[in-house]
């Protein structure tokens, strides 16, 4: 068996058993109840990205620590957003043109936290970007499903038909969706032969003196990131300066981490050298957003990428969300009923595909020091769907998913976020920084 068919091998089993293995009884998910394995889902990953830490603990000479999988530690995390507060005040998690909207013949499910995505969202109804709420309701009632999903897509905007298990299944975008394995790793041909990995490090910071340079964001690049950072990562996230991100999810998400702000394209030779001197590159952008970053152009680096739909097929080059691929792939169905769709008791495909990656990212790190080889690391937000859909152990009559507990938290001045996913760690290094506060250089030495 070669490298990249253990990896495969690895994550896909330590998903599936895992949590069967550690969870305690009697009902470790109560807070991410569902019909579907959401807890198998959710401690699965995070054990997969313990077992990929411990790996790199023992490539730099440190013992492995014994983790620990504490339910009410990720439910918290993966529900962060019920927990958030900014100013002591709750944020809430969509706005008010995301969501399921009936339309002539079924449902769709918007996303438009974003101002542009609001735009565009409003464009394709044809309507003006100042139109009050009740205009867009009318107009998707007045429209076909599966119209209003083209006409987003032409726009740039973010919007699908809500689709049955089966539709999504025998569709060209489903099948291709969940070809392959959860996490692709690939070899590429450029090799760094310095590229090892230093004695540099502590249990708890295996990843001490990595520099990861963030270019994520909602939510699966950043949970990948904060992962990464929680391990000691030196990460520096870029956020484009026309393109501000919102700050409850600046303020969950960029946790350990520095915060700069920088037009790729103007700065081009800062981006460059910060780029140069990485380690790992994390982007989440849609497949062909990012022109002219190239990993190959840069010997060993890890290059981690997340997507909606896959990088290839009829909707590769598509924008999505957790919210979305839960609607298009036949979960909102199944979480609510053809006339009334639901959701998942959290955006677990997001959390569960970050930690993926993280774990992902982490072994191509170890395999990069046995041989210098950089390497390609993929994701996407749907395959972790089809995983999830074809997994056993549906509930239908589950119970209400719970709440998370408010004690599962961590307070900075008026910033209440979810504690980490892993009990050992009882806070990240620091809070989210100032907005764009830091500098365009490394913390730690280059090699």
């Amino acid at each position: 068996m070669n490298a990249h068919q253990w990896l495969v091998h690895d994550y896909e089993a330590g998903i599936g058993l895992a949590p069967s293995g550690i969870a305690p009884a009697p009902d470790p998910g109560a807070n991410l109840a569902a019909t579907l394995p959401v807890w198998a889902l959710a401690a699965g990953s995070v054990a997969a990205f313990t077992a990929a830490s411990n790996r790199i603990r023992t490539a730099r000479g440190l013992h492995p620590v014994a983790h620990r999988i504490d339910p009410a530690r990720i439910n918290a995390s993966f529900a962060s957003d019920h927990l958030l507060r900014l100013d002591n005040r709750a944020q809430s998690s969509f706005a008010e043109l995301s969501g399921f909207f009936p339309t002539f013949d079924g449902w769709v499910r918007t996303h438009a936290n974003y101002p542009h995505h609001r735009a565009r969202l409003l464009a394709a109804l044809e309507l003006p970007a100042d139109a009050p709420l009740e205009y867009a309701e009318a107009a998707l009632a007045m429209r076909r499903a599966g119209d209003i999903e083209d006409a987003a897509a032409a726009c740039g905007a973010v919007a699908v038909r809500v689709r049955t298990e089966r539709e999504w299944a025998e569709s060209p975008e489903g099948r291709i969706a969940a070809a392959g394995p959860l996490v692709a790793m690939h070899a590429r041909a450029d090799r760094d032969t310095g590229a090892g990995l230093s004695l540099d490090a502590a249990p708890l910071q295996p990843l001490r003196g990595v520099r990861v340079l963030d270019l994520t964001r909602v939510l699966a690049g950043p949970v990948t990131t904060r992962a990464l950072a929680l391990l000691g990562a030196d990460v520096l996230r870029i956020d484009p300066p026309l393109l501000p991100e919102l700050p409850a999810l600046y303020a969950d998400m960029c946790q350990g981490k520095r915060s700069l702000r920088l037009d790729l394209y103007a700065q081009w030779q800062v981006f460059h050298e910060l780029l140069a001197a990485a380690d790992v590159l994390i982007t989440g952008y849609r497949p062909g957003a990012l022109t002219g970053v190239s990993a190959a152009a840069h010997p060993g680096l890890v290059h981690g990428r997340v997507s909606a739909w896959g990088e290839v097929g009829p909707w590769g080059g598509r924008r999505g969300f957790d919210s979305i691929v839960q609607a298009a792939s036949g979960i909102s169905i199944i979480e609510g009923a053809p006339a009334v769709p639901g959701a998942l008791p959290a955006q677990v495909l997001d959390h569960a595909t970050g930690y993926l990656l993280a774990a992902g990212v982490i072994d191509a790190l170890v395999a990069r020091a046995r041989d210098g080889h950089g390497r390609d690391v993929r994701v996407s937000l749907a395959r972790t769907a089809s995983w999830l859909l074809a997994a056993p152990g549906r509930a239908v009559d589950h119970p209400p998913a719970a709440r998370p507990d408010p004690a599962d938290t961590v307070r900075h001045g008026g910033t209440v976020t979810a504690a980490p996913a892993l009990a050992e760690y009882p806070d990240y290094a620091w809070p989210a920084p100032a907005y764009g506060s830091s500098a365009p250089a490394w913390l730690v030495p280059t090699r």
